[in-house]
């Protein structure tokens, strides 16, 4: 077997070991090459390609560390999105899992001497969050995308609406108490002495016989004292009122009630979550960073991870993509096909569109499954119905 052979245990061995990551003092930045020992660096540094290399560099030095210095950035802060999201992290964690990339760029090659002093740069720059304790510096990413700050501003917004119809209940339920003591007359009750003309006499009290035959009763007592007097006056008063009211009264004591159901029927309808994917549903693909191939193309949802992920199959060529829900939007058929509201009271009820409102970017559908089949659900978003697959 020749030396230099592919399959020789020489061969192999160096193969394993150019694979992991090598010593930082023998790495040249420039040349983007890692030596695996003291003699290759020195061979390499008088090598003819690195003494080029040093000579582009020499002529402009700035330059060559601006551009380190933002490919580490960007690197970074990707990192930290992508892994982390807005979680509050120690750095040195995720600056380990940075530099396991064997491609890495190194931090000397950059502006910054130390992670202290990167760490304290993107705080002072408004990228993260920075706090230093007494374990060292944590940081929490800013996410400054559009499509976020504008989610978030809806969601402020619907709760805020929420407020608003809450109060609108309390004022609509204080103007149904007020209507209903206009029409009635407060009287004062009347106070008489109390005479008992036979000691012996025992002191009855009988309701059923009327208001008269009750104060006739109450004017013998004078056992129980005046609290007495006004139980039995103020009892006699509510069943006179009970009786006087009539049929009228509690026709409208029902409606009001029924404005009050229907009140919170449309605030249970309201009611929303920060996620709505669901199973079996047609979305499509907002976001650039896949590229062309998959921009603005539909797909169906095959499985929900964790709520607020997605694996979704591509209609047209058939490929499964993991997603989240901020880079998906729902899909609004025709009007006479069937849906599925994502969002709100009538979460996960499927429906049938029938008719759809520009202006107001709602639609009107007819739930077709569940309890409430028939029901017919004016003004509801878009973002709250998508297409059934």
């Amino acid at each position: 077997m020749g030396k230099s052979d592919f399959l020789s245990p020489k061969a192999i061995a160096n193969r394993i070991k150019s694979k992991g990551l090598q010593k930082l003092r023998w790495y040249c930045q420039m040349c983007q090459k890692q030596c695996r020992d003291e003699n290759g660096f020195k061979c390499h540094c008088m090598s003819e390609s690195h003494q080029r290399q040093l000579l582009l560099a020499s002529e402009n030095p700035q330059q060559f560390m601006d551009y380190f210095s933002e490919e580490f950035r960007n690197d970074f802060l990707e990192l930290l999105r992508r892994r982390f999201g807005t979680k509050r992290v120690h750095n040195n964690i995720v600056y380990n899992e940075y530099i396991s990339h064997r491609e890495h760029i190194h931090m000397n090659a950059t502006q910054w001497e130390t992670l202290t002093d990167f760490t304290k740069w993107l705080g002072r720059e408004g990228l993260c969050k920075v706090d230093e304790t007494p374990k060292g510096w944590y940081i929490q990413y800013i996410d400054r995308d559009p499509e976020t700050i504008r989610r978030q501003q809806e969601q402020e917004r619907k709760k805020k609406q929420d407020l608003d119809d809450e109060e609108k209940t309390a004022k609509f339920i204080e103007q149904q108490v007020r209507r209903g003591l206009e029409g009635k007359e407060l009287e004062k009750p009347v106070y008489t002495e109390l005479n008992r003309e036979n000691e012996e006499e025992k002191v009855t009290f009988n309701l059923n016989k009327g208001a008269s035959t009750s104060i006739a009763a109450s004017s013998k007592t004078s056992v129980l004292g005046p609290n007495a007097l006004k139980m039995v006056d103020g009892a006699v008063k509510r069943k006179e009122s009970a009786h006087s009211s009539g049929q009228s009264k509690e026709k409208k004591k029902k409606s009001a009630l029924d404005e009050i159901m229907e009140l919170e029927e449309e605030k249970k309808r309201t009611s929303r979550r920060d996620y709505w994917l669901q199973p079996e549903i047609i979305v499509k693909i907002v976001t650039k960073k896949l590229g062309e191939k998959y921009h603005k193309k539909k797909a169906v949802v095959k499985e929900v991870i964790d709520k607020y992920t997605a694996v979704v199959k591509m209609i047209d060529s058939g490929d499964k993509l993991k997603l989240d829900q901020t880079h998906l939007e729902t899909v609004i058929p025709a009007p006479g096909k069937k849906v599925m509201v994502l969002n709100g009271g009538y979460r996960g009820n499927e429906g049938i569109l029938e008719s759809i409102n520009e202006k107001r970017f709602s639609a009107t559908i007819i739930i077709d499954s569940g309890p409430l089949k028939g029901r017919r659900v004016e003004d509801i978003q878009y973002e709250d119905i998508s297409k059934l697959a």
